[in-house]
């Protein structure tokens, strides 16, 4: 295992990790604001960086049953949100391959 790098974004607002200040997601990458996590408000977003993705696992969740990875932050090692993998129900199939990052757990870094 080699050195990891930080990526770095380039946008007029920028989410970032609220313990270390890693950039995690562009404001222009957010699909939905209407989401909620353990700690209260979240974001879908279609891409985020600096992030590690956990073991696939299987939870039900408000909206159906979906197969998830919980993500750290690259820098500091703290949980951020989770990873979409599978949506069972066909109405939640956009999620697949999107990330949740978690209102609490972030900052604003520009």
């Amino acid at each position: 295992m080699g050195l990891s790098y930080n990526v770095y974004l380039n946008s007029r607002k920028i989410y970032g990790c609220k313990n270390c200040k890693a950039h995690l997601g562009d404001h222009d990458d957010i699909m939905s604001r209407n989401f909620r996590g353990q700690h209260g408000k979240a974001y879908l977003f279609n891409n985020v960086v600096n992030v590690t993705a956990g073991e696939a696992s299987e939870r039900n969740m408000t909206t159906g049953r979906h197969i998830v990875r919980d993500i750290q932050c690259q820098q500091c090692s703290e949980t951020v949100g989770w990873k979409y993998d599978k949506a069972f129900e066909a109405s939640e199939k956009y999620k697949e391959d999107k990330y949740i990052l978690e209102a609490e757990l972030l900052c604003n870094v520009t």
